[in-house]
């Protein structure tokens, strides 16, 4: 009984609606633009979201560091009285085969070793960071090659005395002669040019996370040669007397698979850490989290989810309005209707369900309209894209950067907005209704049926 009564009064407000085919699709079209916008908006924020998401990552906030620290008090051993020290500490190669076989979250282990030297080239010095490390340091740090080409597995292996330089080193030490092919001297030992990175900004430091780093002074040496060459004994002499410090890695950097692993991954590498007894006396290195990057990257999706929607929800709110107006002149319209309808025994109540009925029904087509435009959000997005490629990079016109940045934009559905803006256009036609339902039932049935 119930359900024959809902199809008839379905029946009903789909006979009302056609006859006023027009005015009844243009009032849906400001549901099906609605649930559209909302759509669009948050997959075109969920692209953008995770476009910015990328460079926040890419920044290292899926590593985890641990750095090699001085102790804070001189446990080395002394020898040749007080004008003579050798201080121990620091990470060991123990350590880092340690992580390497343990941590299964990890996807690199990256071992780095670096020293301040003097680099020398004919006539001009310049003081540089000398870095051991292995083919991964290039893509964990970002850094891109001008020329040449960076160190390799087989350098590793054998021992090369090869040098990749940063830019401001070629810079500095060979002015405009080509680099590449030249020697280079760094701690007395020379090694053969092979490759020069480009200009990097250097990193800034990010709260307690990651401190601030110049790439453009370094000299890149296979880590293998420098261990076979330097050993693990630096040795400073100042004014008659000496001192040396042995370490044998600087820093140890872990690059984990998932971003959810990170946190947990850390405390498992600081309790492995702290089984070596040494590590526990000296206090000698450090565990380094991205923490706000981590935070950082959650609170983007946030954001662009947050503003992006509120933004589409007010053109639903605007659609709901053109529901209520339109069902209010329908009431005008339809007085003399209502009062036939009462006057054959129709209830309030049935008067009600007439016009909230119909605002469902408009609502509810409008948004299923709008949720299949939404889906095609993504390849409307790349007609737009071949227009930004073709008309505004290749022409060279407006600002080159932002129509690169929106180029490699890729929208991305959202599909939990699938359902969440078609129920908000049904509830927004509910709550547009009302009124005009409540309007209509309240007509008094003798001055409806005298109203022409």
């Amino acid at each position: 009984m119930h359900l024959s009564r809902l199809i008839r009064t379905i029946q009903l407000a789909l006979k009302s609606l056609m006859l006023h085919k027009l005015r009844s699709g243009l009032t849906m079209l400001g549901i099906v633009f609605g649930v559209f916008s909302v759509i669009a908006m948050l997959a075109i924020g969920e692209g953008a979201s995770q476009q910015a998401q990328d460079q926040v990552l890419e920044l290292g906030a899926m590593n985890i560091i641990i750095r090699s620290i001085k102790p804070p008090e001189d446990t080395g051993q002394s020898g040749g009285g007080n004008r003579s020290r050798v201080l121990s500490y620091g990470l060991k190669w123990t350590d880092f085969h340690l992580l390497d076989k343990t941590i299964k979250t990890k996807s690199k282990a990256i071992p780095v070793r670096e020293i301040v030297q003097e680099a020398r080239h004919l006539h001009r010095s310049l003081n540089v960071r000398l870095v051991g490390c292995t083919p991964e340091y290039m893509e964990v740090n970002h850094l891109e090659l001008s020329q040449g080409r960076f160190l390799t597995d087989e350098d590793q292996q054998q021992l090369t005395n090869y040098a990749v330089i940063a830019h401001e080193t070629a810079q500095e030490l060979y002015g405009i002669e080509d680099p590449v092919g030249s020697s280079i001297l760094v701690g007395g030992a020379s090694y053969q040019i092979i490759g020069v990175t480009r200009p990097r900004t250097a990193s800034a430091a990010v709260g307690g996370s990651l401190s601030g780093q110049d790439y453009n002074k370094d000299v890149y040496v296979p880590l293998e040669t420098l261990r076979s060459r330097m050993k693990d004994l630096v040795i400073r002499v100042s004014a008659g007397s000496f001192s040396a410090e042995e370490f044998q890695l600087n820093q140890i950097t872990l690059l984990i698979k998932k971003r959810e692993d990170v946190i947990p991954t850390s405390d498992v590498v600081r309790e492995s850490l702290l089984l070596d007894p040494d590590h526990v006396q000296k206090k000698d290195f450090a565990v380094v989290v991205p923490l706000e990057l981590l935070k950082q990257a959650d609170q983007l999706r946030w954001i662009f989810n947050i503003v992006l929607g509120s933004i589409a929800a007010i053109s639903l709110v605007v659609g709901g309005i053109g529901i209520m107006n339109i069902m209010l002149a329908s009431v005008t319209e339809r007085t003399r209707e209502i009062g036939i309808r009462r006057a054959l025994g129709a209830r309030q109540i049935d008067i009600i369900q007439q016009f909230l009925m119909e605002t469902v029904v408009l609502s509810g087509i409008g948004g299923i309209v709008g949720v299949l435009l939404g889906l095609s959000t993504p390849y409307a997005f790349l007609g737009i894209q071949w227009f930004v490629e073709a008309f505004v990079l290749e022409a060279g016109s407006g600002d080159s950067e932002l129509a690169r940045i929106f180029s490699d934009m890729k929208p991305q559905i959202a599909y939990w907005s699938l359902p969440v803006a078609f129920g908000i256009s049904v509830f927004i036609g509910i709550v547009s209704g009302l009124y005009p339902a409540f309007a209509a039932a309240k007509l008094d049935p003798i001055e409806a049926l005298r109203h022409e």
